[in-house]
């Protein structure tokens, strides 16, 4: 199968052997990070630094002239991605044999909640989310669409993937995480998930929900869960603990809201593109996950985008959905952590990829080249020979 593997312009930039280095894992392709939020991570063979600390999420090239006067624009790097970075890499990496696509790091952007408050999700208690912009609101929606556009179709770019794209929610990396506290479970997630800005607010109000009603039912539904109860999982989950027509109104607006920003922003990808640029989406398939694997419709999405990239680690049953909408050359392809020490099984990637292989993927995608050490990427060499 296809194999690309995820890269950062930090890890090529200023290291001569990069390239050549990456290109020798057997990898046809590189996913190169083009808009990214912000991160702090190791560099285990570079010759000048071992450590990279991005502040802020940014795009990683001169953003243009499309974003003057607009109060809602991306932010250039900082001395961890100077100038052009992307750029700078995607040529090392070109010139190395490998095609190179984007990456795109779409709805997850902390510095755009903390200078636009206004923007973010807002959950049931009035708690903002300032790494999870609302993509129910027009201007942010607009802002998503532009940054696709833009930091997609990069020049030399054969294809881009798209992550982040739909709701993001309280589930997070976020600084020194301390929410893992009480149990929500997956129907506890979502509600807390839930965001009540003004848009969201007219939004439930459209399908027929009063929306102070529906923040008092998730506070109060909320309200066992804190004291320890269990919250019960998956969609029927959620119906028992907010009722199922209050749960099956905040899923059609939250989906339809999703599903035309997925439309607009790979239309707006495509007109900017040239012709045969390959469109993906890092995705869920259970449309009312958060985060950045998008919850999608299959069967939309797949009508939408040239494919998706799916998480698999731990198992590739998550392709199933995908797979069996028999979509005619639809690139399916499964993401797996090659880095041990994130919880990847670089030593197992034969068998993995043999299993993703057999319930419907296409292509493999590798997290992540930059971050795993040497005996990891030694495994990933040894396997792509093998297969």
């Amino acid at each position: 199968m296809k194999t690309s593997a995820f890269v950062y312009p930090w890890d090529v930039n200023g290291d001569p052997e990069a390239a050549a280095r990456i290109a020798g894992l057997g990898v046809a392709q590189v996913t190169l990070a083009a808009a990214y939020h912000s991160t702090r991570a190791l560099t285990p063979r570079h010759p000048r630094h071992r450590v990279v600390t991005a502040g802020h999420a940014a795009v990683l090239y001169p953003a243009d002239a499309r974003w003057d006067g607009r109060p809602l624009r991306p932010h250039p790097a900082g001395d961890w991605a100077p100038g052009d970075a992307y750029g700078q890499a995607a040529e090392s990496l070109a010139g190395a044999g490998l095609d190179v696509h984007t990456w795109v790091v779409l709805a997850h952007n902390s510095r755009l909640g903390a200078e636009h408050p206004h923007t973010s999700v807002v959950n049931a208690y009035g708690d903002r989310y300032p790494w999870a912009p609302c993509i129910a609101q027009p201007a942010t929606r607009a802002y998503l669409v532009e940054l696709a556009a833009e930091a997609a179709v990069r020049p030399g770019a054969h294809g881009t993937e798209l992550e982040s794209l739909g709701w993001y929610g309280l589930a997070h990396l976020h600084a020194h995480d301390k929410i893992a506290g009480v149990g929500l479970g997956d129907a506890g997630q979502y509600l807390m998930s839930l965001c009540f800005c003004p848009d969201c607010r007219a939004g439930y109000g459209a399908r027929g929900l009063d929306p102070d009603e529906l923040a008092a039912a998730v506070r109060a539904a909320l309200e066992p869960v804190w004291r320890g109860a269990p919250s019960g999982g998956g969609w029927a989950g959620v119906g028992e603990l907010l009722g199922v027509p209050r749960a099956a109104g905040t899923r059609e607006w939250r989906d339809e809201t999703a599903r035309t920003l997925q439309t607009a922003a790979v239309a707006a990808v495509r007109a900017a593109a040239p012709r045969g640029f390959q469109v993906l989406l890092h995705a869920d398939p259970v449309s009312y996950h958060c985060g950045a694997n998008a919850g999608v419709d299959p069967e939309h999405i797949l009508s939408v985008a040239d494919g998706v990239v799916v998480p698999c680690t731990g198992g590739a049953e998550a392709l199933t959905p995908f797979a069996r909408q028999g979509r005619e050359g639809a690139v399916l392809a499964a993401n797996l952590t090659v880095v041990s020490g994130m919880g990847g099984s670089p030593g197992t990637l034969a068998e993995d990829a043999a299993r993703a292989r057999d319930l419907g993927a296409t292509e493999l995608r590798l997290y992540h080249a930059g971050l795993a050490s040497d005996d990891d990427l030694e495994s990933v060499r040894a396997a792509l020979r093998a297969g």
